[in-house]
């Protein structure tokens, strides 16, 4: 059994919040386990260190399974699993890619953990794509926000088709009513154990939540001087429709203000490639649906801006958590027609905040994303990419950010200052002897 002070030196943490502490004691100790804990606390840990450190090496077949609403939870739990460096192997899945490709990767990487989304999981099982002998572990991440996206069935079947398991594990950033009967997981069962965490007061006054009044009811212009004012901080913007982020978008965009959208109408390669620019820095706003309020994992954030208003109280709390995470702080606006009133949920005086009579200029990003069109399947990792920018591209160190390589391309951060002298000194080069596509990501 890897130590757990080994794995967390991997992941370059020194100590586990009071919440991943309790989880791992209460692991060991109960059939089954419900957490609840605010988003952004670092439930995907929790959950993982106790499960990895029960994992066998003495077979090649599956142990685990990880249920999650969306795929960019799975790549996220996918990420920090191969982080943690224990040796085990591990894979996601999920829709919008061929699931062949899916069965390839499984045959030869023969993973002990499998993090898939609820319809791609059945795909697998009913194709018997791997066994299910000695699949003793079941987690479904966010169980209520698979709920409410319809997945019950899907589940149901997922579960119905694991004959073993011996340890259930469910998460949520927020108190379902009840818990469905498929999972397995009887609330007052002596074999379960409830481990909440939701301190609402806690993260509100670490929240400074304010007021933006819109003299127009088409609120475009008075983002646009809000985010002047306040985006040199990463911005997530929330609105409630994709055709919203679309229009927000084009309209900031049309101002030669930087921004990404994202949404779930959009191919997955573009929602990767906004994501990669918004996290690394190349991008400091983000306009979502309330898709991205939920799992992922962007750190960061020091701003929420509600262009709508959420749908209900719980979308609110939502989408305030992906700021002032854990002991930080962080603010969230509140965009308002003059004619608009707070939602009744809210019942705190909400200051307003006033802009600036001269709006500031649009923000310029410190870095920008290139796209390198080879990746890990070419045989390119990231010590080759940032030595040849060092090299052929005249870069330093302080020059080059987050490098991101996935199977067949690459993404690297670069000092926005140093671009053009880059593309213009790799023209025609060879990473590795490999001609490859190298750009400014778009």
């Amino acid at each position: 059994m890897m130590k757990t002070t080994d794995i967390l030196e991997n992941l370059k943490i020194e100590q586990l919040n009071p919440m991943q502490e309790a989880v791992g004691r209460a692991y060991g100790e109960c059939r089954s386990l419900i957490v609840l804990s605010p988003t952004g606390s670092g439930k995907t840990l929790a959950f993982l260190l106790p499960l990895v450190q029960r994992l066998s090496a003495s077979t090649e077949e599956v142990q685990a399974v990880v249920l999650v609403p969306s795929r960019e939870l799975a790549l996220q739990i996918e990420g920090v699993f191969k982080a943690m460096n224990t040796g085990f192997k591990v894979m996601s899945c999920y829709g919008g890619r061929p699931a062949m490709d899916e069965h390839r990767t499984m045959k030869s990487l023969k993973p002990a953990v499998i993090i898939g989304t609820p319809g791609r999981m059945n795909d697998h099982l009913h194709k018997e794509n791997f066994g299910v002998a000695q699949i003793k572990t079941l987690v479904i991440d966010e169980f209520d926000k698979c709920l409410e996206f319809g997945f019950q069935e899907e589940m149901a079947e997922v579960v119905g088709q694991l004959p073993r398991l011996e340890k259930r594990v469910l998460l949520s950033a927020t108190d379902a009513e009840e818990i469905p009967q498929f999972t397995g997981v009887e609330e007052g069962d002596r074999g379960v154990v409830k481990l909440d965490f939701l301190e609402g007061e806690a993260v509100s006054s670490r929240l400074n939540l304010q007021q933006v009044l819109s003299p127009q009811k088409d609120k475009l212009e008075t983002l646009y001087r809000l985010l002047c004012t306040v985006a040199h901080k990463q911005t997530l913007v929330f609105v409630n429709y994709r055709e919203s982020v679309d229009r927000v978008a084009s309209f900031l965009k049309s101002k030669k203000f930087p921004c990404e959208a994202f949404h779930g109408g959009m191919e997955q390669p573009d929602r990767e490639r906004a994501l990669y620019k918004f996290r690394n820095g190349s991008s400091p706003v983000l306009i979502s649906t309330d898709l991205a309020a939920r799992g992922l994992d962007i750190p960061g954030i020091e701003n929420v801006v509600h262009y709508h208003l959420p749908v209900n109280e719980e979308a609110f709390t939502h989408r305030n958590g992906r700021t002032a995470r854990w002991d930080a702080t962080g603010s969230s606006f509140l965009l308002l027609h003059v004619e608009e009133r707070l939602p009744e949920y809210i019942h705190q005086d909400v200051p307003v905040f006033d802009l600036p009579e001269e709006t500031p200029k649009p923000v310029k990003a410190r870095w920008t994303t290139l796209y390198i069109g080879k990746g890990k399947k070419d045989k390119l990792n990231k010590v080759d990419i940032v030595g040849f920018l060092y090299k052929k591209g005249g870069l330093s160190r302080e020059d080059v950010g987050q490098v991101d390589v996935k199977d067949h391309y690459a993404f690297v951060a670069i000092r926005r200052s140093k671009a053009k002298q880059v593309l213009s000194l790799v023209q025609g080069e060879k990473i590795k002897g490999i001609k490859t596509l190298i750009e400014e990501a778009k």
